[in-house]
């Protein structure tokens, strides 16, 4: 959006699938870098609904996101269970022979 030397953006949701200007699901924003200091409007519902559902936000997005507050208040619901690390065990095979030193006193 916008015009030449005044950019405008739109903060979509899309299919990763589609191309970048491409057909998108939802405007849930906008942003201007020109004002000062810079404006960002977000709905903050909306974005808390799309990120539950598995949404990827865009390295940019994300700052913006997370500067407006709404990163802040979005916790995944599901967390990735962890294991203890554990001390491995070393494989030994069985048809391998260790050498071993013979001493001959005299």
């Amino acid at each position: 959006m916008g015009t030449r030397n005044k950019p405008m953006y739109r903060v979509v949701v899309a299919d990763h699938r589609s191309p970048r200007d491409g057909a998108f699901i939802e405007v849930i924003g906008h942003y201007n870098p020109l004002t000062e200091p810079e404006t960002f409007v977000v709905d903050e519902e909306k974005a808390l609904k799309w990120l539950r559902h598995g949404a990827r936000p865009t390295d940019t997005t994300l700052r913006l996101l997370s500067k407006a507050g709404v990163m802040d208040k979005f916790k995944p619901t599901v967390t990735e269970k962890t294991r203890a690390a554990k001390p491995r065990k070393k494989k030994t095979t069985s048809g391998t022979k260790t050498k071993s030193t013979v001493e001959e006193s005299s």
